[in-house]
């Protein structure tokens, strides 16, 4: 049999809670390391719980940016998750992950103390 691959998918969203700060370009900083901790145990507690649940790794937040036009008041998250996909398994349901994180995040409006762009979040891109 052929082992389980690690397969990574992507999930960006904005934060409307979040002011953007320059720490939070720079992932030496306390800022940046403290904020990356907080997003990738509540993805990986809201991912944990989904349809991928029995096969979720984890997310590592890779990037925090400025959303143009926000007056800094918002923060775009990036991170990419991994999962382990058996080679006969159907390809990530993007769209069913996408619902399912809708609904665990009141419409895409919560994820843990903070509050989300209703129209952010994307899966895979």
């Amino acid at each position: 049999t052929t082992a389980a691959a690690l397969e990574r998918f992507t999930v960006n969203f904005t934060i409307t809670n979040l002011p953007y700060t320059s720490d939070l370009e720079n992932p030496d900083s306390a800022k940046f390391r403290a904020t990356q901790r907080v997003m990738n145990t509540l993805l990986d507690r809201l991912l944990k719980q989904s349809g991928i649940g029995p096969v979720f790794h984890g997310c590592d937040t890779t990037d925090f940016r400025y959303v143009p036009g926000s007056d800094r008041d918002q923060t775009r998250v990036d991170a990419v998750c991994t999962y382990s996909k058996e080679p006969s398994a159907a390809p990530l349901d993007r769209v069913g992950l996408y619902h399912q994180v809708s609904n665990k995040t009141r419409g895409i409006t919560q994820l843990g103390p903070y509050s989300l762009h209703k129209d952010s979040l994307y899966v895979n891109g």
